[in-house]
C-alpha cells in the first residue's frame, strides 16, 4: 500500500482539527532539539554513526508501539522526506493503519540543482519550537520500552 503524503499545511490542519493526531519527528535527537514542529514528539528512525553514516534505530517500531495505538493518526516528518517515508513503511508493515509522511519534511526538499521542490514545515511559516521535555523527547518515550 502506498504511503500517504501530506504537505506541511495539510499536516498543520490535521493536527489543529484532530487533537488525537500526533506528529512524530523521526530526525536525530540533535536535529529535533534544534527546532521542530510545535507539539511534535521525537522518535529517530536512524542514529548517526561516525563510521557508517546513519544506522537504523532497531527500536523504532517498538518505541512507537509503546507510546501509540495502531489506529492512531500519525504524521511522520524528517528533514527533507526520505527518512519519514522509510519510517512510514516500517510502521505500516507493523500494522499501523493511518500513517502519513510529511512532503518536504522540516527543512524542505531540494532537487539536484538545489532548487526547492517541496517546501518544508519551517519555510512554510508554521509553528516551530525547541521543547524537548518529558513526553516528547526520545529519552522519555523510549523509556517505556525498557
Amino acid at each position: 500500500m502506498a504511503i500517504k503524503e501530506v504537505t506541511p499545511q495539510q499536516a498543520q490542519d490535521i493536527l489543529t482539527n484532530d487533537s488525537s493526531a500526533v506528529y512524530i519527528d523521526v530526525r536525530t535527537e540533535a536535529e529535533f532539539a534544534n527546532g521542530h514542529p510545535q507539539g511534535a514528539v521525537n522518535i529517530p528512525v536512524a542514529f548517526p554513526d561516525p563510521a557508517r553514516g546513519m544506522m537504523v534505530n532497531s527500536d523504532f517500531v517498538r518505541v512507537v508501539e509503546a507510546n501509540f495505538p495502531r489506529e492512531k493518526k500519525i504524521i511522520l516528518g524528517c528533514q527533507a522526506g526520505p527518512r519519514s517515508t522509510s519510517a512510514a513503511n516500517m510502521l505500516q508493515h507493523a500494522g499501523f493503519q493511518d500513517v502519513s509522511s510529511l512532503l518536504g519534511g522540516f527543512g524542505g526538499m531540494r532537487d539536484s540543482t538545489g532548487k526547492v521542490s517541496a517546501p518544508g514545515w519551517a519555510s512554510s511559516g508554521l509553528p516551530v519550537n525547541n521543547d524537548n521535555g518529558e513526553g516528547m523527547s526520545y529519552q522519555s518515550l523510549s523509556a517505556k520500552v525498557r
